[in-house]
């Protein structure tokens, strides 16, 4: 995906995610609808946007593998490796009992991470803090290709739209990564 310019250094996007807004912006993949994600009130702003099933875990957004210290999750060697062999975006799917997390994992004790392929977008997540990154449309709805159309989907409750042009792209791919470096596929 191939955008204009690097819009993730924007001082205006940074400060809006920052300060606790909701962004719809370009993603690795698609658009997305984002926040921070340790703020449990963006959270829940942000599901009630959408109109998330509130029993659906999103994905998280990481500058990098370090960030994950944060959700008190350590990686094992075996899912080290197997994180550095994808070149392509993909969300890995980790275990994560810690209770404090429950109003993102829901109970299902586990969390989606991805560290985005850009490394413009990987810069703007190390600035802002890991960022919930579900795709910028209404629930069960097609996710949006242009500013234009997520506008439709969430009108003025969005803090701030950044216009990254057409992006058809393809949600990432979903592997739920076991301690011992297994993998079931999710979403391939």
């Amino acid at each position: 995906m191939q955008l204009p310019q690097n819009i993730w250094n924007d001082a205006n996007l940074i400060k809006v995610l920052q300060n606790d807004g909701v962004a719809v912006m370009p993603t690795d993949t698609l658009y997305g609808i984002v926040g921070k994600v340790q703020n449990e009130d963006v959270v829940n702003r942000i599901y009630s946007i959408r109109k998330r099933n509130p029993d659906k875990p999103c994905i998280i957004l990481i500058g990098d593998s370090k960030e994950l210290e944060k959700f008190s999750i350590t990686l094992s060697e075996e899912q080290k490796k197997v994180i550095k062999n994808f070149s392509v975006p993909t969300s890995f799917i980790l275990d994560c009992s810690d209770e404090k997390f429950t109003y993102l994992h829901h109970d299902t004790k586990t969390l989606a991470f991805r560290i985005p392929t850009s490394s413009e977008l990987r810069d703007l997540l190390i600035k802002t803090g890991p960022l919930i990154a579900p795709s910028a449309n209404l629930e069960a709805l097609h996710p949006s290709e242009n500013i234009l159309e997520a506008k439709k989907y969430f009108g003025d409750s969005v803090d701030l739209y950044v216009d990254g042009g057409i992006i058809k792209s393809k949600a990432s791919k979903i592997i739920k990564l076991h301690k011992d470096g297994t993998m079931t596929k999710i979403r391939y």
